[in-house]
């Protein structure tokens, strides 16, 4: 990972891809240490910019963790979570709110509770899609306004509104506001 956060992704995704390959060659029972290791490669593949590689890699990242430790585990929504953020990225709004408001806010929801930070950035994520899809109506806009205020709400109570992910709620829930009124 040091590689990859000091600007040398290209030599990072080389030792990753390796060390998925040992892993899966010598150590295929562990599959939580592939996940990771595939994990690490799509995380690679979306810092060059190889973004449709790394969603491929993402979705099987989740569907292997629903398959094997069931969709509340904090780690399947956890990918659930990433594999949304990169539908958003590649503008696949549909698929990522229906990933998000169908599958993994419910688990989230139910496993992690409301006020975790994983169900609180899945609600951001949510809104996200409503609001940055070109097909966006009046009532997607009145939905992720609705999202985001009780996400800043809630990032103040629990966090704090100096926390970081508070101001950067605050920060999404004013461009949703912005969108509103000239919508």
């Amino acid at each position: 990972n040091a590689l990859r956060l000091s600007s040398r992704p290209e030599e990072a995704l080389l030792l990753f891809e390796a060390y998925l390959a040992l892993r899966r060659r010598y150590w295929p029972r562990g599959e939580n240490n592939i996940l990771v290791a595939q994990t690490n490669v799509a995380n690679c593949l979306a810092d060059l910019g190889r973004h449709d590689e790394a969603l491929v890699l993402k979705r099987e990242v989740y569907a292997r963790r629903v398959a094997t430790l069931g969709v509340s585990d904090e780690r399947t929504i956890l990918s659930g979570s990433n594999a949304a953020a990169s539908m958003i990225g590649l503008r696949l709004y549909d698929e990522a709110k229906s990933l998000v408001r169908d599958q993994l806010l419910p688990a989230a929801r139910r496993s992690l509770r409301v006020d975790h930070h994983l169900t609180l950035r899945l609600n951001e994520r949510l809104a996200t899609a409503l609001g940055s899809d070109p097909k966006h109506t009046r009532d997607d806009l009145l939905e992720a306004e609705r999202i985001m205020q009780d996400v800043v709400q809630r990032r103040r109570r629990v966090f704090g509104p100096a926390h970081p992910d508070t101001l950067r709620a605050e920060r999404n829930l004013s461009a949703v506001r912005t969108m509103l009124a000239h919508s």
